[in-house]
């Protein structure tokens, strides 16, 4: 039998307050970015794009196709499509794509446009390690992500991430060579230095937004699943599993991953140089707050 969607679900006002300012300065940063650029060369501007019409259509795609991450049928994953379609019903939300990944890093993510478009994968090193109840706990964690739109402001966020450090690239490769679109022009040597610092700050001023917001969405998650599961501690449980294990694995795997950050229910790789730029809090503040939500539930 399956269950009745979830009415006290609630809405997370900071996460919704969030994501709107990441949007709006992302906005900012981008509008100014493609003015910029549109001095430099209309033809680059056509490309930029192209390349977000390209990720908006393909987005989801892209990033299970980034993480080797194949879907799979009712058939070939039946009890991952059973705990996923559960945990739907559950949150209110059509039913997922459901993919995995075969690599032996226990993690898992979500991806999409929209909820009509989302994808929730899973690695096999994930599955292998995890008990029934802490998988439902990790894919609830996921399904919460879908369901509160914040897998969208991430998809598209770090897809203009990726078209600045394309087009950083293509800038150094085209000062390398003389210049593109205004070549002729004796300042065209300047303009592409400060059009390649600009996409430069575009990434570090975009990066550090996503990264606020990412930490953030982590908590909101946590909080979903427990709602869906009524069961916190199967969370925080998987939560210590998949930590414990990072360091166990080879350092190639994890830095092939770390793009990915961002969108794993835990990061590949550490919280990095700086605490700006971490994509998830501490794995620690995590479960103590997953504790105190089973407390809570315990008293109602």
């Amino acid at each position: 039998m399956m269950p009745q969607p979830i009415n006290n679900f609630g809405r997370d006002r900071q996460l919704r307050t969030r994501m709107w300012f990441t949007f709006l300065m992302l906005g900012l940063v981008y509008g100014f970015f493609v003015w910029l650029v549109l001095q430099y060369s209309p033809i680059m501007l056509i490309l930029v794009g192209g390349m977000v019409l390209f990720q908006f259509a393909m987005s989801d795609k892209m990033v299970l196709a980034s993480m080797r991450a194949k879907v799979v049928t009712p058939e070939q994953a039946p009890k991952l499509h059973g705990m996923i379609e559960k945990l739907s019903v559950a949150a209110g939300i059509p039913k997922p794509k459901v993919a995995i990944a075969d690599m032996p890093m226990p993690n898992a993510f979500a991806t999409g446009r929209s909820q009509k478009h989302a994808a929730v994968a899973v690695t096999t090193g994930l599955m292998d390690m995890l008990s029934d109840d802490e998988l439902e706990g990790v894919l609830a964690h996921e399904i919460s992500h879908i369901r509160s739109k914040d897998v969208v402001v991430m998809t598209y966020a770090s897809f203009f991430l990726i078209v600045a450090a394309t087009l950083s690239t293509w800038l150094m490769f085209s000062a390398m060579f003389g210049g593109m679109g205004r070549s002729r022009n004796n300042n065209s040597g300047s303009i592409i230095m400060v059009v390649l610092l600009a996409t430069f700050v575009v990434r570090i001023v975009g990066g550090m937004l996503v990264a606020a917001l990412s930490r953030y969405r982590e908590y909101s998650a946590d909080r979903g699943a427990a709602i869906l599961t009524r069961r916190p501690m199967h969370l925080a449980s998987a939560l210590e599993r998949i930590s414990g294990s990072m360091t166990r694995l080879p350092q190639e795997d994890l830095r092939r991953a770390e793009s990915m950050n961002a969108f794993f229910i835990m990061p590949a790789v550490g919280a990095g140089l700086a605490s700006l730029f971490s994509t998830h809090p501490s794995m620690n503040r995590r479960v103590e707050r997953l504790r105190e939500m089973d407390r809570d539930l315990a008293l109602m």
